[in-house]
């Protein structure tokens, strides 16, 4: 068994940029279920910005994705600019161990283009960044590899849905 390549998947690795609410809903999707250690966010109150790399379920190969054995995961950079401060709940900075399940990310939209950008984390956890603007990036960068546990994702249904 080999790694997956590029080759395998998309042509290119991923490069998006979301400058509005209508573009981060197809970047929420493609994060939706990405994987990361606590340690590996950043926010540069200078510069602005506010970075996490994460290990991302590659939802836009269809194929892959649903076929046992074949998902992929891939690490990427997730990258929003213009913030003007971080907060959290329900994370522990100072565990060193913390793996954080990323399920989507929601803009709620304040006076002049500005808001907020919540990042909703399994276990009712939430990262939410002040921010000037929409401004985020994704990245992929590196080559896709099979998921730890060969398999995509799942999300039991509620009693209620």
């Amino acid at each position: 068994m080999s790694d997956a390549r590029f080759e395998d998947g998309a042509e290119r690795p991923l490069r998006l940029q979301a400058l509005d609410a209508e573009d981060l809903k197809v970047i929420s999707a493609l994060v939706q279920d990405a994987v990361f250690p606590a340690t590996e966010m950043a926010w540069d109150s200078k510069r602005r910005e506010f970075g996490l790399l994460i290990n991302r379920f590659r939802w836009e190969d269809h194929v892959r994705a649903g076929a046992p054995g074949e998902a992929e995961r891939v690490q990427a950079v997730l990258m929003v600019r213009d913030v003007l401060g971080v907060a959290s709940s329900g994370v522990d900075r100072n565990d060193k161990d913390l793996v954080l399940s990323l399920l989507s990310i929601e803009f709620l939209p304040g006076e002049d283009g500005a808001g907020h950008l919540s990042l909703i984390l399994a276990g009712d956890g939430e990262i939410r960044l002040a921010v000037e603007c929409v401004d985020v990036m994704l990245s992929d960068v590196t080559r896709p590899y099979r998921a730890p546990s060969h398999k995509a994702p799942a999300h039991p249904l509620d009693k209620d849905d």
